[in-house]
């Protein structure tokens, strides 16, 4: 019901999530899927006004609740296959429903998502395979190289 009025607006659905169980949060996050530029307040606003009139009308959610529209940050999830491709060469923390070469949690560098969906992470000199639908969970980690490149981007955005 959400994701099509993002959508139209020009925004991608990162994730959508309730937190809480009196007075829940719907947490709901947004990006721009060319990743051209960073997600602002005015963005923010404007999907949340947008949202609002949706959600009064619907009703979806009974009791009171919040409405938080973000950006996902530098440590953003990772919820889509087009995620992992965007952020290839990045630090990511993975965790799987099912072991994947006897882990369940894998921290390391995405180098790949190839046709089937499946992950590539080189975590300690070793390539772990995970199948998209096996994550459970996904970020990336701020790193010192991560840190440094948005630092950089924010200067040339400042000149």
């Amino acid at each position: 019901m959400l994701e099509p009025v993002i959508s139209n607006l020009g925004y991608e659905t990162v994730r959508i999530l309730t937190i809480g169980q009196v007075n829940p949060t719907l947490q709901v996050m947004i990006d721009l899927s060319d990743g051209s530029r960073e997600i602002n307040v005015d963005d923010c606003a404007k999907v949340s006004r947008a949202l609002s009139a949706v959600l009064d009308e619907k009703d979806p959610i009974k009791d009171k609740y919040s409405l938080e529209v973000s950006s996902p940050g530098l440590d953003r999830p990772l919820t889509k296959p087009e995620h992992f491709k965007r952020f290839t060469g990045y630090t990511a923390k993975v965790e799987t429903e099912a072991e994947v070469e006897g882990r369940k949690r894998i921290k390391g560098i995405i180098t790949d998502i190839d046709k089937k969906n499946n992950v590539h992470i080189n975590m300690d000199d070793k390539e772990y395979v995970i199948a998209f639908d096996n994550i459970t969970k996904a970020k990336i980690v701020i790193t010192d190289e991560l840190w440094a490149k948005y630092e950089a981007e924010q200067e040339n955005i400042n000149l």
